[in-house]
């Protein structure tokens, strides 16, 4: 998260309650009870994801309203680049009618998860002096970085695990989908009349085999959201504590806030390749987990 912290931190907060304060989210009830999981949502990372969404959505909209088949202007060739550049994707893993659903899909997934990250190059200090003065609150909290938030990504992950399931009921029938839960990647045992000793023990060791098909399929289903949830938050969350970090260099007096300077400028150049990776590296998961559901092993 770029900062544009100022010596003034320094007279008031020290360089820890200065990062503390700027990773606490803005917390509120939504219910009675005591457990925070149910009754407490982070209303800056919903409010921020919800207005990049619709943000989003509309400025591809107006573009789409505008666009004629002629000379494009060049906002209209930029998101042309965009659309080819992840239907090219799309075309490289899926054979279907990609144009039906996944590729939408993975547009949306792409711009979606890159508005959020671009939060990541915003004045955190800015962003927490307008929540301050909107609030009228001099102790808010509000991060506007949602993917830093593994409620977040893990909801895009779960979002997506969901229509992987979803396909894959769909493509191959409820009795397909447990036939290969079941039955791989070590086969189903043969159910016959044993004629031999070594029939017998198979017929008697059928069930292990079931089970262990089993638990490895639920093994790849449970890490699926895990790793396509942690990796986006990972690399979000480490990038805006490193920027809080040059931030907080700032209060250490003229040579911090020099360095700070150079630091963060260094960073946020190097992070411009970070953002739109980690949106690319997101979206082809997604591809990826869809495409797999489509087809049997």
């Amino acid at each position: 998260m770029a900062t544009n912290s100022t010596t003034e931190h320094a007279g008031e907060v020290t360089a820890t309650e200065y990062i503390n304060h700027h990773l606490h989210f803005n917390k509120q009830s939504v219910g009675e009870g005591d457990h925070p999981f149910w009754n407490v949502i982070h209303f800056d990372m919903v409010l921020i994801s919800v207005l990049l969404g619709v943000m989003v959505a509309g400025a591809v909209w107006l573009v789409a309203r505008k666009a004629h088949p002629g000379v494009p202007s060049k906002t209209q060739a930029f998101v042309e680049l965009i659309f080819e550049f992840v239907d090219d994707q799309v075309k490289g893993m899926f054979h279907g009618d990609r144009h039906a659903f996944i590729a939408p899909t993975a547009l949306t997934v792409f711009l979606w998860v890159l508005a959020m990250n671009i939060m990541d190059l915003v004045p955190i200090d800015g962003v927490a002096e307008l929540a301050k003065l909107i609030s009228g609150n001099d102790h808010i909290a509000f991060r506007p970085l949602p993917t830093a938030d593994v409620n977040t990504t893990f909801a895009l992950a779960l979002s997506v695990w969901v229509m992987m399931i979803f396909f894959s009921i769909k493509v191959k029938g409820v009795g397909g989908w447990l036939h290969e839960i079941f039955g791989s990647p070590f086969g189903m045992p043969k159910l016959f009349t044993p004629k031999s000793f070594a029939g017998v023990i198979g017929l008697l060791l059928s069930p292990l085999l079931l089970l262990a098909n089993f638990l490895f399929n639920m093994i790849e289903y449970i890490s699926k959201p895990l790793s396509h949830s942690m990796r986006l938050f990972g690399n979000l969350y480490a990038s805006e504590v490193i920027f809080l970090l040059i931030g907080a260099l700032a209060a250490t007096g003229i040579l911090g806030v020099l360095g700070s300077i150079v630091l963060g400028a260094i960073w946020a150049i190097f992070h411009i390749l970070v953002v739109p990776l980690q949106a690319f590296i997101f979206m082809m998961m997604t591809i990826v987990y869809i495409a797999m559901a489509h087809e049997s092993h």
